[in-house]
Parts: C-alpha cells; structure tokens; sequence
C-alpha cells in the first residue's frame, strides 16, 4: 500500500510538470553574490610544492620565506556570482534553476579556465510535498551536511576544508550529478549520485588519481554518490553523512575515496558550540590504502555584540596511512593540527569586515599536505614544522 501511494504521488508530481505549461504561475529571476578580499601575511611558505621520492615518500622541500599579499581566493568567503530562478506552477509544484561562477576577485580570473558556472549549474523541479529534485552540477551531500557545523563555515582562507574533504569528489562540488532533497520540518535528507564527477569546486587532483568520467562501457568510471540526514532544532544539532568517489586513472581501472563524518552542534543565548569526526580512505584500484585518516574538529561562535561575531576554530587529523603510490612503506605519517581565531564585525546587513589568524604544526595553513596534493599551495618551508597566516578583510553581498 505504501508504495502504491509513493507511486501514484510520483505519478502526480509527473503529470503536474507536464501541465505545468498550461499554468501562468508567478516566476522570478534574481542576480546575488559575494565580493571577499583579504590582505594577508603567512611565514615559513616556500614558492613551490615539495618533490616526493616515489620509492620512499620522503618529502623534500624548498626554502621558505614571508609572503605578504592579497589572498584572491577570499577570506571568510569564495568571491561568487550568480543567477537564481522559480517559476510557480501551480500545485504545490515549481521549477527552478542555478548558476553560480566562482572568481578570483583580484585579479577578476574565472575560478576554473573553461567553465563559465564552476560552482553549480542545475535546473529541477520542487514539490511541497515530495521534494526537490535537481540535474547539473550541485553541491555533495557531504558538504551541504557539514555547513552548519563547521566553525567558520568553510572560510577559504584558514579553515582546512580540503582536508577535511579532499578526495571526495568535488570538496563542494560535482558534474553531472542527480540530487534529491527533502526538509520536513526540522530534518532534511540529502542524496546525490554523479555519472561523471568531473573537476572539483575546488580543482582539487586527489592521491588516488582522477579521469574524465562517463565512458562508453565503463559505467563505474569516475562516479560518486552520497547522502546525509540533518537535524537542526531549537538549539540542537545533528548530522550523518557518507560520500564516495570512484575516479579512475585508466579506463575501467577505478580507486575509490570514502568520507563518513558525523557532527553535532549546541546553541544558547549568544554562543554556539560545535564538534564532529570525519573518517576518510583512499585505495588504489588494487584495493592497497593510500590514505587513512581521522579528522577531528571542534569550535565555537560567539555574538560579543549585534555586530561582532568571535569564531574560535581547532583541527586535528589523525594520519594512519599517507602514500602518493603503495610501492611506499607506511612509515610514520605526522599528525598535523591548526587552532585559528576569527573577529567578524558587520558594518551593515551586506557588508563586513574581519580579522584572523591562524597557526598550524606538521604541515602547512590548513592541513596542507600530499594527502590532497598540496592543493591550497601552503607549501611548509624547508627546516620548519609549522606556518602562522593573519589577514585583514572587506566582504560584500549582493
């Protein structure tokens, strides 16, 4: 009875949408983004990334100096712009679409070469009673789920996220992916699954390797998936998410990258605190562990004022196995950790100004390491076990 049920109100929802051209619901188009630019400093940053002997792993790097500059890639956010569509159709039924382009608000360069809408590019249908449904490029399960407990909210410039998520398809994004979303009341469901993963939001190429995706006999090439169930009350918090990415260096030959996290969060009065574990594994297509790690974070947001908000965030990655190929023993992979603090100061509902300051021991700013192929460029000088980053910055929404 209850799949009759489902199916006869899928059935509804089909027949709604093909109708949906003799409604004349009202529609709505609007432009929005982010402009995000911080002045920064970080010491102990050598110019390039560290060279890896294949047979040993053993990392040697390149000299370090001061760096002083303005950061392109944001502060406490991605500089973005976008468009945003709805159409009511009538019936609890409506369409909609996004795209969304990420760029370098220093130099004005599109974040990826080649795709104009490198954030998210989808169109779906949502029904106020079954809900959402979405074809294009879309966030992960993983990341949506994550948002609302992670300190400084995937701040660009010194929160780990790539560590936190590196290797899983998309760190925020991925191509040709099919998602469904439902809310009820407090609780949200979120499953995605991916043809073709493509590039990462965030052009990230994990240890594991990455190819083009959706080949002709190989449905398994470079396919994700994933899911996550969110609880978000007076107060409390709760999320469970699991993502997979299966990238294949060779055609037919695919690695596998997992994620599972688990977090929680509590809010009173003014202060929010928030804690949660991400287990990560990444194999070769012969099954042999690249990547082993567990990564632990906790933190907390406090209204000092209507206008200041302070963030405190701390980052601790436990490494059982790193390698770049399994030929490499296991060795003693380090155990790196980051504290950073945040000053938030809200001029207007759009516009803000910020201060951080992070420190990190055993790799570079944000957990920088060959574990996600060195991808936020904090390249750890030679000699030195840890790097302090400060900044200074203007955010505007629009």
């Amino acid at each position: 009875m209850k799949r009759t049920k489902y199916l006869a109100r899928a059935a509804a929802l089909v027949s709604a949408a093909g109708c949906a051209g003799l409604a004349h619901g009202q529609s709505s188009v609007t432009m929005y983004g982010v402009v995000d630019l911080p002045i920064g400093y970080a010491n102990n940053l050598a110019a390039s990334a560290p060279t890896i002997n294949p047979v040993t792993g053993v990392e040697t790097r390149q000299p370090g100096a001061n760096r002083f500059g303005i950061q392109g890639a944001g502060g406490m956010s991605g500089s973005r712009w976008g468009i945003r569509g709805v159409e009511d159709l009538g019936g609890g039924l409506k369409a909609l679409f996004v795209l969304e382009s990420g760029f370098a608000a220093d130099t004005g360069q599109v974040n990826r070469a080649g795709a104009m809408f490198s954030r998210r590019a989808f169109v779906g249908l949502q029904s106020s009673s079954l809900g959402q449904i979405s074809l294009g490029r879309q966030n992960t399960s993983l990341y949506e789920s994550l948002g609302d407990f992670m300190p400084a909210k995937f701040a660009p410039l010194f929160e780990p996220t790539l560590a936190l998520m590196g290797g899983t398809a998309g760190s925020g994004a991925v191509d040709n992916a099919v998602k469904y979303t439902m809310e009820t009341g407090p609780v949200t469901f979120r499953a995605h699954y991916s043809f073709g993963a493509g590039l990462s939001q965030f052009e990230i190429t994990p240890v594991a390797g990455q190819g083009a995706g959706e080949t002709p006999g190989h449905a398994k090439d470079n396919t994700a998936y994933g899911a996550g169930l969110t609880y978000l009350g007076a107060g409390l918090g709760a999320t469970a998410t699991y993502d997979q990415w299966n990238p294949a260096v060779t055609v037919g030959s695919t690695s596998t990258s997992r994620k599972a996290a688990f977090a929680a969060s509590y809010s009173f009065e003014r202060t929010k605190l928030m804690a949660g574990y991400r287990w990560g594994q990444i194999k070769d297509a012969a099954g042999r562990t690249l990547v082993r790690d567990d990564f632990w974070w906790a933190g907390v947001n406090y209204d000092a004022t209507a206008a200041l908000t302070l963030t405190l965030g701390y980052y601790y990655d436990v490494r059982k196995t790193l390698k770049t190929n399994a030929a490499q023993p296991n060795g003693n992979p380090v155990n790196p950790w980051q504290v950073n603090f945040i000053a938030d100061y809200s001029l207007s509902k759009r516009t803000d100004v910020y201060a951080t300051v992070a420190y990190v021991r055993n790799s570079g700013l944000n957990l920088d390491s060959a574990a996600i192929g060195f991808g936020n460029g904090a390249y750890l000088g030679q000699g030195k076990n840890s790097q302090t980053g400060a900044a200074i910055g203007i955010r505007h929404k629009f």
